[in-house]
């Protein structure tokens, strides 16, 4: 064998040689690659799984004939709306022009006083009642309204009268009926036998005193009503009661007063 032969031989070798160790070395290198590189990560490939889910799940978008649809049930509603609108609007005024029922106002009135049978008090005591009545009690019943007039009598000789008029009343043997036919008993019971008597008197002790000429004039009206006195009798009675300055001032007048309202 020949030495350039063997060269041959030999370079073929080292050759074979290299390339194995070439390969050993890539293939080396792969699986240290593998070992290294980090495993597929279980939270990405269930977002990615999800996703695609969703999508398959979400709607398909609405076609033109549904929007159309929907438009039309809109402008439906909105003239649903707006016809209520006016049927308010029209019912409006009719509400605004209706009347109002006016409630009626409470008008203040002052109480009767108490009434313990004095003839004095008889008439004044009456008016009182009759006032008060009239003003507040419209609505009540006359058995409320006699009811509400005896309270106002009490003591003296009156308190007992009175026990026996509402033993009357409970028994149904009373000949009272109405607040007039009580006021009528009150006058025949305790009022003066001979009113115009009573009246005289009153009048011929009437003074002015600490009153003004209105209320000595409004007094007087008072006592002279029913006493017989008119014309100039009645106002020579006037002039007696006024105090002395004014008196000499009507008996220097030019013409003298003919009424007491002069």
């Amino acid at each position: 064998m020949s030495v350039a032969t063997i060269s041959s031989a030999e370079e073929d070798r080292a050759s074979s040689y290299e390339e194995e160790e070439e390969e050993d070395r890539s293939s080396s290198y792969e699986e240290e690659e593998d070992e290294l590189s980090p495993p597929p990560s279980p939270t990405l490939a269930k977002t990615s799984h999800d996703m695609s889910r969703q999508q398959q799940q979400m709607p398909a978008p609405p076609t033109m004939e549904q929007i159309l649809q929907y438009m039309a049930q809109q402008s439906e509603v909105i003239a649903t709306l707006q016809q209520q609108l006016l049927t308010l609007q029209t019912a409006a005024p009719a509400a605004a022009t209706t009347p109002i029922l006016a409630t009626t106002p409470i008008v203040e009135a002052a109480p009767p006083p108490k009434f313990s049978g004095e003839r004095s008090q008889v008439v004044g005591f009456i008016n009182a009642c009759r006032l008060f009545i009239q003003m507040r009690m419209g609505q009540v019943g006359s058995r409320s309204r006699i009811s509400w007039v005896l309270s106002y009598v009490q003591g003296g000789v009156a308190e007992i009268w009175k026990d026996n008029i509402l033993d009357e009343i409970t028994k149904g043997t009373s000949e009272v009926d109405t607040e007039e036919e009580l006021f009528t008993k009150i006058q025949q019971e305790f009022g003066e036998f001979d009113e115009e008597s009573r009246k005289v008197d009153e009048l011929r002790v009437l003074e002015q005193g600490g009153r003004t000429v209105d209320e000595y004039v409004q007094e007087f009206k008072r006592a002279a009503r029913g006493s017989g006195y008119e014309g100039r009798a009645l106002v020579e009675e006037f002039k007696r009661g006024l105090n002395g300055m004014i008196r000499r001032r009507l008996a220097e007048a030019e013409t003298p007063p003919t009424t007491i309202t002069q």
